[in-house]
Parts: structure tokens; C-alpha cells; sequence
């Protein structure tokens, strides 16, 4: 049995703990990284107001769909009544379903409707075919090995923000940091500098305080306030990664720009085929950011 995951989205916060769950089930994963290609073919499917990131996710099952046996689409709507997500989260299952001819494994996460990632993934197991108990199992091994994994890469982060290096800290949703297209061709760009790269993903929910707005809701955009307001005073600048246009990153980058005492550069993509322009861009902040 084959299960295609779109390499986009939701993907960039998951995969790990589906990739030991599935393994666990004797299932193969099917992906493939971000092309221009890719982004092509899903700008067909999406109307002008969709940002980019969706496009990519269209692009993504476009290409999976004749190349395994379902889909996976979870139809993530929220973590409480203060941790929303933005609703391409929550629509992506009747946008593909009505796009595509594709069969689509999902569930559910609505904490306000007590429906967790857990429960999620048991079902659709039974769906497949398998035993509950197997599936409980599965997913407690997943759990542990993606605890111990995101645990390191977190250690990691905090190690390169109390160095004594120059620091940038990298605000962005993973699906653009982290995308082969899109995040990935800045980071590479900035690797060239000596400078250590923090990652607003990678730090302990626990650790961080929102003091930078009171009133956003969204789980993620939460959680890049909590880095920023963390990090603001170990750091030397800020790069904000996002796409166009996206709503969320509109509303939040700004209302961050305005608040903070530190040089920082927007990088709004819509199209990498001008790539010059942006290594322009991140050549003068990097200036900017030895001179200080």
C-alpha cells in the first residue's frame, strides 16, 4: 500500500510522526520535493487569492494522484478555542476533493469537538484494515522517536542562539522555510555568511511568552510572536519569510515590524525565477547587520 502526503503544508508539521507511524504499518510514504514544474501545474487549479504555499500543496497532489492508492488529508481546523488555524487548514479536504479525482484518507482535529491527531489516526488505521490495539501502539512509538527527534533540533537551536556569533533569527511558517523551492534557496543563500540561523519553529511552546500582541489566535503565528519576543534581545536581525498573500503573515509580520528595535528585512515571495533580487536584498541587510 502506497499513502501520497503533499510535500507542502501541513506536511512540514507532521510528517515526521506519520512517516514512523505508517512505517510502524508496513506502508509506504509517497513525496516529492517543490519544482517550478510543480508550482506550474498548481497555479492552474488555484484562483487568484490563493497564496503561493497553497498552489504548491495543488501541485503536489496533482502529481500524486495516479501514483498511490489514497491521499492523506487531514482536516485541521483547531488546537482550542485560542489556537486556530488558518482556514486553507480546514478546507484543503473539499478543495481536493473537488478538484481532483483522488482517493483521500483524513480526520479530524477539533479540540473543541474533542478530536485529536490520535483518534485521527486510529480511525483512519481501521479504515485500512488494521487492529486498534496495533494502530495504539503505532502511534506511541511514533510519538516517542518524534519527541526525542524535535527534542535535539530544539537543543540544536538554543545552542546557536547563546553562542557569541552574529545571530539572525528566521520567521516563517516551516512549509516556506523549509520548502525545496521556495525557503530552502534563501537559507543556502545566507549559509554563505558567517552568521548563526535561528528558527522561530524550533523552541520549546513552553519557554516563550506572546507579550508582542495578547489577541492573535492562530496557533502558529502564536508561536512565532513567543520566538520573537524570546529571542529579541540575544539576536541581531530578523528575516521574515512568507508568500503572497498570505493573510496571516500580512496581519502579524506587521504588527511585529512595528514593535520591534531591531533591523529586519520582509521577504514576500510570489515568484523565485528574479532570485537576483532577493540575493540583493539579503546581501544589504547582512551589511546592515556586521556594521552594527
Amino acid at each position: 500500500m502506497k499513502i501520497g502526503i503533499p510535500k507542502a503544508l501541513y506536511y512540514y508539521y507532521f510528517i515526521m510522526k506519520w512517516k514512523y507511524f505508517f512505517d510502524y504499518l508496513n506502508i509506504e510514504i509517497v513525496t516529492i520535493d517543490t519544482t517550478k514544474e510543480i508550482i506550474t501545474k498548481g497555479d492552474s487549479y488555484a484562483s487568484s487569492e490563493m497564496c503561493l504555499s497553497l498552489k504548491i500543496f495543488f501541485g503536489h497532489i496533482d502529481y500524486l494522484k495516479d501514483k498511490c492508492d489514497y491521499i492523506l488529508i487531514p482536516n485541521i481546523n483547531n488546537f482550542g478555542t485560542y489556537n486556530q488555524m488558518c482556514s486553507n487548514f480546514s478546507s484543503l479536504y473539499d478543495l481536493v476533493n473537488n478538484l481532483f479525482d483522488v482517493k483521500i484518507l483524513t480526520y479530524e482535529i477539533n479540540y473543541l469537538k474533542h478530536k485529536n491527531e490520535k483518534k485521527g489516526l486510529i480511525k483512519i488505521g481501521r479504515q485500512l484494515g488494521f487492529k486498534t490495539k496495533l494502530l495504539k501502539k503505532a502511534y506511541k512509538i511514533a510519538c516517542i522517536k518524534y519527541n526525542k527527534e524535535q527534542k535535539q533540533l530544539i537543543i540544536d537551536n538554543m545552542n546557536k542562539l547563546n553562542s557569541g556569533n552574529k545571530k539572525i533569527l528566521i520567521v516563517g511558517h516551516p512549509y516556506n522555510l523549509y520548502d525545496n523551492y521556495l525557503g530552502k534557496i534563501i537559507i543556502k543563500n545566507l549559509e554563505k555568511y558567517p552568521l548563526e540561523l535561528i528558527y522561530s519553529d524550533l523552541f520549546n511552546q513552553d519557554d516563550l511568552s506572546f507579550y508582542l500582541s495578547e489577541n492573535i489566535y492562530w496557533k502558529y503565528s502564536k508561536k512565532t510572536l513567543g520566538a520573537i519576543a524570546y529571542c529579541q534581545n540575544k539576536i541581531d536581525g530578523i528575516i521574515f519569510i512568507s508568500t503572497f498573500p498570505c493573510g496571516l503573515d500580512s496581519l502579524v509580520n506587521e504588527l511585529v515590524m512595528r514593535k520591534i528595535n531591531l533591523p529586519y528585512l520582509n521577504l514576500v515571495i510570489d515568484d523565485l525565477d528574479a532570485i537576483t533580487g532577493i540575493e540583493t536584498r539579503i546581501e544589504s541587510f547582512i551589511d546592515i547587520i556586521e556594521q552594527n
